[in-house]
């Protein structure tokens, strides 16, 4: 029996910063109708204020297209920013605001020919300083005009993303300072008060490198940003850039430990120094196709993280908020491993509930004691004049894990009336619906009404007895109690 002791009196904010954003597949896919729709249902059920996506200057955004007459002589640039805008306008209309990542290269600006992804995002640098300048300008100019001054001012702007990695980015780090630099620099000559940040980057890197840069040479810097999955751990500990890493490695080094992100995010945010920290993108598994993203594995480790981050950060970006996901084409089936909280047809995910219960939390956290080590821990808050509590089982893969039993004093000797409801491999749980009806491809409308009913928390009412909670936490499980009025 694992004993935990609830210190009602003791106290501290816990602001909902991995609310601040959520991320999602590239720029154009945010014109689909099924995309809005789950990007409005996760607003309004999550809480989530800002959306990141790839991709804003792609070829198929049409942004920045060169003209050619019928002998293939260049006719000029045309920039044409209406499916930005129709991005921009449908965001501000459900009451979110965009987290913007510029790039990738449009095609009349590239200097090489290197292209990412199913949907061909050119990673070049551009072909001169001053056609980059002229686009960001004319950009820039174009939505203070559209959306106004005091509404742009409240956006994210970072330059590129990953650009550590070679997919991403073909040129070296001083290349990615540069570009940053003559970005922020631009923009800022048109409004000194837009917020504009990097380096993007995956595991955690670049960090003092960029704010020394910027720090050197009067580079505007608002905030820091990067990117981390657990699955980094070997990469970050090695201390190697990611291709020396793959060369020394051969990159099968993959085994992470319970309780990695922590300790990223918290060496990350020592680096930071006191500018503002913000995780543009992180999962349980930066594997796609890894089914635990489906299962209630994944809700467990983002209890854990979450719980864990606070205080660490401004703001963390889980990515992503749905299965349209087309970096390696739309992957065919239901439960495919993506990185979303939904699937491609809208059924939420068990690592969509946590979150779902994460918006339902005070934002005011209970110390609770423990005095051993195991894999469930146990997160408590006020909201109003209820007690929340959550616990969560979680260890990573490779490591052992068993049901636990959970006795939890919550600091008065009374009865209560309350209620629990839980995310395990019985709850919350659409997958094993899934696979009890066969495992379709393709669903009808009718598997997926019974998919996301399948998938809904449930509150069963329990009675606690004086003063002691009493828990039992299967592997890989959370489970939430309110106990109304408690603190009357």
């Amino acid at each position: 029996m694992l004993n935990f002791k609830v210190e009602q009196n003791e106290k501290t904010n816990f602001p909902h910063y991995w609310e601040v954003c959520v991320g999602s597949c590239h720029a154009y896919t945010a014109l689909r109708e099924d995309y809005r729709e789950q990007l409005i249902k996760a607003h309004n059920e999550l809480g989530f204020k800002y959306v990141r996506f790839h991709g804003l200057f792609d070829d198929e955004m049409s942004v920045c297209i060169e003209n050619f007459d019928f002998e293939g002589n260049s006719q000029g640039i045309t920039y044409n920013f209406i499916n930005i805008d129709k991005i921009i306008d449908f965001l501000l209309q459900i009451d979110m605001k965009p987290f913007l990542e510029l790039g990738f290269m449009p095609s009349c600006l590239v200097s090489g020919n290197g292209r990412i992804f199913a949907y061909g995002g050119n990673n070049s640098m551009p072909k001169s300083d001053k056609a980059w300048e002229e686009l960001i300008s004319r950009f820039i100019k174009h939505i203070i005009d559209r959306y106004g001054e005091s509404e742009v001012e409240t956006w994210f702007f970072e330059v590129w993303n990953e650009p550590n990695l070679p997919l991403f980015f073909s040129g070296s780090q001083e290349d990615y300072f540069h570009l940053y630099e003559m970005t922020a620099r631009t923009a800022k000559k048109i409004d000194s008060k837009l917020r504009f940040g990097g380096p993007a980057t995956s595991y955690n890197s670049w960090i003092p490198e960029m704010i020394d840069f910027c720090e050197k040479n009067n580079v505007p810097l608002d905030f820091v940003s990067t990117h981390h999955y657990p699955t980094d751990d070997p990469v970050w500990k090695s201390g190697l850039d990611i291709e020396e890493f793959f060369k020394q490695t051969g990159g099968k080094e993959t085994d992470y430990h319970r309780g990695i992100l922590k300790e990223m995010t918290a060496r990350t945010k020592q680096e930071s120094k006191n500018y503002p920290l913000y995780y543009t993108e992180w999962n349980v598994s930066a594997m796609l196709g890894d089914t635990i993203h489906d299962e209630p594995y994944a809700a467990a480790m983002v209890a854990k993280t979450l719980a864990d981050n606070d205080g660490l950060v401004d703001g963390y970006s889980f990515w992503t908020f749905s299965d349209i996901f087309e970096e390696q084409s739309q992957k065919p089936g239901v439960f495919h491993g993506g990185f979303g909280l939904q699937t491609v047809d809208g059924v939420e995910k068990p690592v969509y509930r946590i979150f779902e219960i994460f918006h339902e939390l005070g934002t005011k956290r209970i110390k609770v004691e423990s005095g051993q080590s195991s894999t469930t821990e146990v997160l408590a808050a006020q909201k109003g004049n209820d007690l929340q509590v959550l616990a969560y089982n979680h260890n990573v893969p490779s490591e052992p894990i068993e049901t636990e039993e959970v006795k939890i004093d919550l600091g008065k000797d009374n009865a209560y009336d309350a209620w629990i409801e839980r995310i395990d491999s019985n709850h919350a749980n659409p997958m094993k619906k899934w696979e009890e009806i066969g495992k379709p491809e393709y669903l009808k409308q009718p598997e997926i009404d019974q998919l996301r009913e399948s998938s809904k928390l449930q509150k069963e009412n329990i009675e606690i007895k004086e003063g002691q909670l009493t828990l039992e936490m299967p592997p890989h499980s959370c489970a939430f109690v309110t106990i109304p009025e408690f603190f009357n």
